[in-house]
């Protein structure tokens, strides 16, 4: 019976770098081995910041798929980061792939990290932000069909610390991609446990303060790529609030419109971000950014971005910059 492998494409969106230097491909197993190194001469909208060389990525990571049926693989992958001195593992996971999709257990990256419609590399100033996206007890199950899929993740509760659950559904059709994102997280920061402390009830007794934030949120994206342009739109909606007072502490709704338009191996990008917190005397953002990339290769980029930021309470630099080099492999 022959024994045939799933492609790697729906694991690459469940976590790791790009799959890309094949290690070992034999009797139904697949090791690949792939990592990423990115360096930017960086100046952003930090009030009185410098002009700094940042290490902004250094991926190591390391797939596997073992073919168990013709309908059924296993799948493992961890990989490392190391844009500081020290070595951090940060995915460790293992589950199943097939035509059902793909389920996995372990450290991973949540559903919502894919989130967002960005084509700024560091100067979109309100992005959306969700705060975590990854966590060490996360089940995970993903299902791309091509025209639908879906997708949720839960990062599992351990003695009253975070908690969250998070999702995704979409639908592809000629140029046009829309989705939509859910995100719930529970005592995200949460700092305040007092060790082996317990009220007569045996809950977990929480420094007043340190309690975390209840992040709660939604992001509806829509993209439509037309030959060499590619248009994309968002809202978002995220609310942050003190887990243990529930008093609201910004509720921020998030609009962002983009381009890109590509000639042969150069994309030029433009795009619009407005940030509004809702909450009293709440901060609002305007922001433009403008970046040029050009692929000097399948696996290395060259690029240059300036952006333009405008905020109420005049917390952020009006201009920055940034230029880098990534490469892959």
């Amino acid at each position: 019976m022959k024994k045939t492998l799933l492609a790697l494409a729906v694991l690459t969106a469940a976590g790791s770098a790009n799959a890309g230097i094949n290690l070992y491909d034999a009797n139904g197993v697949k090791v690949d081995l792939s990592g990423a190194v990115e360096v930017q001469l960086y100046d952003n909208f930090e009030k009185h910041g410098d002009s700094t060389i940042r290490l902004d990525d250094g991926d190591l990571a390391l797939n596997a798929t073992v073919a168990v049926s013709e309908n059924l693989n296993v799948v493992s992958g961890t990989a490392f980061k190391y844009e500081s001195r020290e070595l951090q593992n940060y995915e460790l996971w293992a589950g199943f792939s097939g035509d059902f999709g793909t389920l996995t257990f372990g450290r991973q990256l949540l559903v919502s990290d894919d989130s967002g419609i960005g084509k700024d590399y560091e100067l979109g100033a309100g992005q959306i932000d969700w705060s975590q996206t990854e966590g060490d007890r996360v089940a995970k199950y993903v299902y791309d069909n091509g025209t639908f899929y879906t997708a949720v993740s839960h990062e599992m509760d351990n003695n009253h610390s975070t908690t969250i659950t998070d999702g995704r559904v979409g639908f592809r059709t000629g140029g046009l991609d829309i989705r939509a994102y859910g995100y719930d997280g529970k005592r995200i920061g949460l700092k305040g446990l007092v060790e082996n402390g317990q009220d007569a009830n045996g809950q977990p007794i929480i420094i007043p303060g340190k309690a975390g934030e209840d992040i709660r949120g939604y992001n509806l994206e829509a993209q439509y790529a037309m030959g060499a342009i590619n248009l994309a739109a968002s809202f978002g909606q995220v609310e942050y609030k003190a887990a243990d007072t529930k008093v609201t502490d910004k509720k921020i709704d998030l609009y962002e419109i983009n381009g890109s338009y590509t000639i042969d191996k150069t994309t030029m990008a433009l795009g619009y971000v407005r940030g509004e917190d809702k909450i009293a005397h709440g901060n609002v953002i305007n922001n433009v950014y403008a970046n040029v990339t050009q692929q000097l290769h399948s696996n290395v980029r060259a690029y240059v971005e300036v952006g333009y930021a405008d905020d109420k309470k005049d917390s952020l630099e009006d201009f920055g910059y940034v230029a880098g080099l990534e490469v892959k492999f």
